[in-house]
C-alpha cells in the first residue's frame, strides 16, 4: 500500500514523478486555446461548451455519486453559485478565443495570477507589497504591448473578453475561498455540481439562440472531433483528477507554479502550431506578462 507523502517532504525522486502530471496539465491547458480556437466559430461557441462538459459530467457523477448525496442543502447552493460563475469564465474565454489569437488569450489569461492577490488585498484591507504592485504593473504594461497589431491601437474585443475571463476567474476563486457553505464539502462533488450547473446554463443559452448542439456534433469531422475529445478528455477530466492527485503528494504552492506555467505553452502551441506571429512589439509585451505573473507569485507567496 502507497502512503501518502506530508506535503513539501518529498523526497526530490518522487517530487519529480508528481511534477511531471502537473507540467502535462499545464501544456494540455496551455492547447486548449488552440484547440478551442480551431473546433468553434462565433455561432457555435454554446454548442461546443455543452458537447465539451457533456462528455465529462457522466463519469464524474459516477466516480462520485455517493460523496453528492452527502452534499447539505447549503453545500449545493454554494457549488451552483460557483458553477454560475464558472459558466461565465467560460463564455468569455471561449468567446474571447474565437476573436483573438491563441497566444493573445493564454498570455492575458495569465493576469488572473496578479488580480486574484490585488483584490484579495482589496478584500481583507491589507496593502499590496511594493515588489507586488511593480510585478503587476509589469504585466499591465505586457499586456498593453501584447494586443497591438501594427502600432498603438485599441485593444481587439477578443483581448477585452479575455481581460473579463482573467476577473471571472479572479472572482471565482475568492468566493470559492470565502463561501463558507463549500467549506468542508469534497472536490469532486463540488466541481461535479459546478460543471453540471455550467451544463445547463450553456444548453439553456443555445435552446434560447435555436442552436443544436447535437446537430453541430453531426457536422464535425475528424479533426473537430478530436479537438473536443482533447478539450473533454485532457484539458477536464485529466487536469481535475491530476490535480486532486497531485495536491495530496505536494504543496499547493508548488502546484500553483507548475500550473502557472499555462502561459509559455499556450504561446508555444499558437507560435508553432498556430501561425501566430507576435512582431518585436507583441513578443516583447509577451515576456513581460510572463515575467511579471512569475515575479507577482513568488512576491505574493
Amino acid at each position: 500500500m502507497t502512503s501518502i507523502a506530508v506535503p513539501g517532504t518529498l523526497r526530490p525522486a518522487r517530487a519529480r514523478h508528481t511534477d511531471l502530471p502537473l507540467l502535462l496539465v499545464a501544456v494540455c491547458w496551455g492547447a486548449s486555446y488552440l484547440a478551442a480556437k480551431d473546433i468553434t466559430t462565433t455561432r457555435t461557441v454554446l454548442a461546443v461548451l455543452v458537447l465539451r462538459f457533456a462528455l465529462v459530467l457522466p463519469v464524474l457523477v459516477v466516480a462520485g455519486h455517493r460523496a453528492l448525496r452527502a452534499l447539505t442543502a447549503a453545500q449545493w447552493r454554494g457549488a451552483v453559485l460557483l458553477g454560475l460563475i464558472l459558466s461565465g469564465i467560460f463564455l468569455l474565454e471561449t468567446y474571447g478565443v474565437v476573436h483573438t489569437s491563441a497566444t493573445n488569450a493564454g498570455l492575458i489569461i495569465s493576469l488572473t495570477m496578479i488580480f486574484t492577490p490585488l483584490a484579495e488585498s482589496a478584500v481583507t484591507r491589507s496593502r499590496p507589497t511594493p515588489a507586488f504592485l511593480g510585478a503587476a504593473a509589469l504585466s499591465v504594461l505586457g499586456v498593453a504591448l501584447l494586443t497591438q497589431n501594427g502600432g498603438f491601437t485599441r485593444p481587439g474585443p477578443g483581448d477585452l473578453l479575455m481581460l473579463l475571463a482573467a476577473l471571472a476567474r479572479t472572482l471565482h476563486v475568492l468566493t470559492m475561498s470565502r463561501l463558507r457553505s463549500v467549506r468542508g464539502a469534497g472536490a469532486l462533488p463540488l466541481t461535479t455540481v459546478q460543471l453540471g450547473t455550467a451544463v445547463a446554463v450553456f444548453a439553456a443559452l443555445s435552446a434560447a439562440r435555436g442552436a443544436s448542439p447535437w446537430a453541430t456534433a453531426a457536422g464535425f469531422g475528424a479533426g473537430e472531433w478530436t479537438g473536443l475529445l482533447f478539450l473533454a478528455a485532457l484539458c477536464t477530466l485529466f487536469a481535475f483528477f491530476v490535480q486532486m492527485w497531485a495536491v495530496r503528494r505536494t504543496s499547493p504552492s508548488r502546484v500553483g507554479l507548475l500550473l502557472g506555467t499555462e502561459p509559455l505553452w499556450a504561446a508555444a502551441a499558437g507560435l508553432a502550431l498556430g501561425g501566430d506571429r507576435l512582431g518585436a512589439t507583441g513578443l516583447a509585451g509577451g515576456v513581460l506578462v510572463l515575467a511579471g505573473t512569475a515575479w507577482g507569485r513568488r512576491t505574493a507567496a
